[in-house]
């Protein structure tokens, strides 16, 4: 991992953010996603300087086009605004939240159902 990617999934592991459970390196087809969230078919993406380059540019887009087929969607950041803003970053993926957690993804156990005991 990088730093900027270690730096992320300290937030993200152990399902710590909004209890969704993310996998890192995660494959999906013949591409590897940075961080992947099953529950919300979220993707995320850190992208240092070396991004910018046609070639890398190019498979970047390949990559996105594969994603956006399977429904799932993309969420890029520069490594720069982890390391610089990573409350924006999580607020970021948070907003791209669209199921509703339930109590276990929250780390709650559910109340009893039928009276109490």
């Amino acid at each position: 991992m990088t730093p900027a990617e270690a730096g992320l999934w300290r937030y993200l592991k152990n399902s710590q953010l909004k209890g969704r459970k993310f996998r890192r390196q995660h494959s999906i087809g013949d591409y590897i996603i940075d961080f992947y969230c099953p529950k919300e078919k979220l993707a995320i993406e850190l992208d240092g300087e070396v991004h910018q380059y046609d070639k890398i540019n190019r498979n970047d887009r390949e990559k996105e086009k594969y994603l956006q087929h399977l429904d799932i969607q993309l969420l890029r950041f520069e490594n720069r605004l982890v390391f610089e803003h990573l409350e924006i970053v999580l607020k970021r993926i948070e907003e791209k939240f669209t199921t509703i957690p339930s109590p276990n993804m929250l780390g709650e156990t559910p109340p009893y159902k039928g009276g109490e005991l």
